[in-house]
């Protein structure tokens, strides 16, 4: 089996924290916003194609 060290994610140099959580709140603001305008169109689809 392979040896493995320990894990160094936090300690690692160079996280820039501020960083990831803009990328993290950009990530969940396109996924809630192409959510809704999924829906919207879903819901006009079926209110004139129908």
């Amino acid at each position: 089996m392979a040896e493995h060290g320990a894990m160094e994610i936090g300690t690692a140099t160079g996280n820039d924290y501020s960083e990831h959580e803009k990328t993290y709140r950009f990530f969940i603001g396109l996924t809630k916003w192409g959510t809704i305008a999924v829906v919207t169109i879903i819901a006009l689809m079926a209110i004139f194609l129908l």
